[in-house]
Parts: structure tokens; C-alpha cells; sequence
């Protein structure tokens, strides 16, 4: 198929009556799908009502069909129509989030969503997003939408409409270009069905914030004992890699240039992901940044893209600095072991 591409000024007023938003939102009301931009990453988004639409962003992505999809929405009335109930907990975090990058899981209403966007479970996952686009779209479409990440299935996630393209040309109804995302990784999913709210998967709210609200939650264990089956569906399967083998080193700089070196030496072409701080220091064939250590944040935004990047470059083998495992460091260090299928090497 022809995929249209609708460039969109974010900073415009009445979004919702854009042009581009309106076509856009006539394509997701044919059950049509439309990548389109939030505060965390692009978004691949279809009538979460629908059956038809649902099946087009799996077969889009190539993603697998036990994998539940997230809702968004737009304003907070509409979560009354597909949640069965909603907890105290998550009520003081809708209040304190919404919109914003956290998504909570809920026990669902039956009957209303497509079977085929919860996966068949009995919850539903619903966030609000910030993105003015987003929001403009969802409220255009009058539609709830279910959107998983806007990129072929395994690949990092696009925090660009360019990496959209690079993905998705020919295989999605429209691409909606609203500029490059802010937060750079994927939105946090909390767990609220049962008596302590569980992290299912780290992102752009972390759990110091959520604890600074509601005190004591809990974190799936498998997102740190990779033996453990994660309670998440979408969490076992490999996510973020670049083409290259990916090895993430708990080690000096000196360490890692060591293993450079040594790579080298035997004839392959050797990538390192850094910080600002460190991109001077490495002789590799490609050095890619993807922020700065001092400001995590900065590498939360950057990292996608950076990882991206490698497959221009035709590299052989990529390792990777770590990073400090608390506050947004948590989402990172989630993604880059997802990234690498968990092949970390310690320094001797």
C-alpha cells in the first residue's frame, strides 16, 4: 500500500481540527492504521474496537498475537467504558500523571474492546498520552486507540517519524510527523488489579516518583532474573536490537577498549555505544553517543536513535557502556539488556 506521510507543527492551535489530524483520524475510524507521535516513542495506532484494525497493527509489526496492546485515550471519562473498576492507588496516579508516560493496567469491562488488543486477559492497559498530536488525534478519531510501539517487531523503537518510514513504508495506512519524542522510551506499565501495584516495565515515570505518591509497590522479578517468566506477555521477547550482536560490558572504559582492540585485531568492524563524556576516549571503527551519564535523561532520548544508527554503519559487533541501576537508568538498562539478549560481560 501507498503510505501517506502528513507532516504536523505540534505547536499549532486547534490541532484537532488540523487537516492532517482530521485525515489521519478519518483513516483510524476505517479502521486504518496510522503511526503517529507521543512524549515516549511513535506510536502504531488503530480502532481498539475493532478486530480489523487490531489484526493490521500486528501483521504491520510482525508482532506476536499474545502480546496485549495499550489504550490511549484521550480525556478521563473514557476510561469509564472500559475499566470494571478503578482503585484508589490508581486514581491519585491518573491524577498525578495523566497525561504523561505511565501506563496503568486495569480489570476490564467485557465486551467493549476488541478481544484481539487485550490479548484475551481479563485486564486492560490505558494511558493518557502527553503529546499534543496524540491527544488532538485520539480526540479527532473519537476513538479509543490501541498503539504499540510504531516499528517492526524487535527492532528499537522509533523516536522519529524517519525511523517510522525506515520500518513501515508501504506496510501502515499514514505516518504522522509531529517531530522527534521527548522522553525517548517507552512508557511505564504498572499493575494495579492486585493489593500492592507491581512494575511490570520500567520507563519514562520511575518508581521513586510512583512511590513518592503511593507509597510501597512492587517490581516484577523478572526484570531482574531473566529465568523468571515475566508477567507481562510483551516482555519475553526480545526487543531494541540493532542488526549487530549486541554485548553490553560491566567494566572501565579501559576494558572496553581492550575488547575493541582485541575485536580488531581479528579483521571485524567494531561499533561502541558511549556518552558524551567518554566519546573521545574510544578507538573503534564507530562511536555512537547517546547522551550524556550525567544527565540520564539526555541518554533516555538518545538511545533508540543511537542503536538505530549501528545498522547504517554495517558494523560487525557493538559493545556497550552500562549504566547506574536506579531512576530512569532502570528503563535504560531494561532496554539495552533486552537489546543484547542479556549478553553482559564483567570486567575480570
Amino acid at each position: 500500500m501507498d503510505t501517506l506521510y502528513l507532516k504536523v507543527d505540534k505547536n499549532v492551535d486547534n490541532l484537532s481540527t488540523y487537516p492532517q489530524i482530521i485525515d489521519a483520524a478519518d483513516r483510524l475510524a476505517k479502521n486504518e492504521v496510522v503511526a503517529f507521535p507521543t512524549e515516549t516513542v511513535y506510536g502504531l495506532g488503530g480502532n481498539a474496537k475493532s478486530d480489523a484494525a487490531v489484526r493490521k497493527i500486528f501483521a504491520a509489526k510482525g508482532r506476536p498475537s499474545d502480546n496485549p496492546l495499550i489504550i490511549h485515550i484521550s480525556e478521563f471519562q473514557q476510561i469509564e467504558e472500559f475499566v470494571a473498576d478503578i482503585p484508589q492507588t490508581a486514581k491519585l496516579l491518573m491524577e498525578k500523571f495523566w497525561p504523561g508516560p505511565l501506563t496503568i493496567i486495569f480489570q476490564k469491562k467485557a465486551g467493549v474492546l476488541s478481544e484481539l488488543a487485550t490479548a484475551g486477559l481479563s485486564t486492560v492497559a490505558i494511558r493518557m498520552p502527553e503529546h499534543p498530536v496524540a491527544l488532538a488525534l485520539i480526540q479527532a478519531s473519537g476513538l479509543p486507540i490501541a498503539a504499540p510501539s510504531a516499528n517492526r517487531s524487535g527492532r528499537p523503537s522509533p523516536t522519529t517519524a524517519e525511523h517510522v518510514w525506515e520500518d513501515l513504508n508501504g506496510k501502515v495506512s499514514a505516518i504522522v510527523d509531529g517531530g522527534p519524542t521527548g522522553i525517548g522510551v517507552e512508557s511505564t506499565v504498572l499493575d494495579c488489579t492486585g493489593d500492592i501495584p507491581q512494575v511490570l516495565r520500567p520507563g519514562g515515570v520511575t518508581k521513586e516518583q510512583l512511590e513518592a505518591e503511593i507509597g510501597f509497590i512492587k517490581v516484577d522479578p523478572a526484570l531482574t532474573n531473566q529465568d523468571k517468566a515475566p508477567k507481562s506477555p510483551g516482555m519475553k521477547y526480545t526487543h531494541y536490537a540493532p542488526d549487530a550482536p549486541l554485548f553490553l560490558v560491566k567494566g572501565s572504559r579501559e576494558y572496553i577498549q581492550q575488547l575493541i582492540s582485541e575485536k580488531k585485531r581479528e579483521g571485524l568492524k567494531v561499533g561502541v555505544l558511549t556518552t558524551e563524556e567518554n566519546r573521545e576516549y574510544y578507538d573503534s571503527d564507530i562511536v555512537r553517543v547517546c547522551g550524556q551519564r550525567s544527565r540520564l535523561e539526555s541518554v533516555a532520548s538518545g538511545l533508540y536513535d543511537a542503536l538505530r544508527s549501528f545498522n547504517k554503519s554495517e558494523v560487525d559487533i557493538i559493545f556497550s557502556e552500562t549504566f547506574v541501576h536506579e531512576g530512569v537508568g532502570v528503563a535504560i538498562m531494561n532496554r539495552l539488556l533486552k537489546a543484547a539478549g542479556h549478553k553482559v560481560i564483567p570486567e575480570n
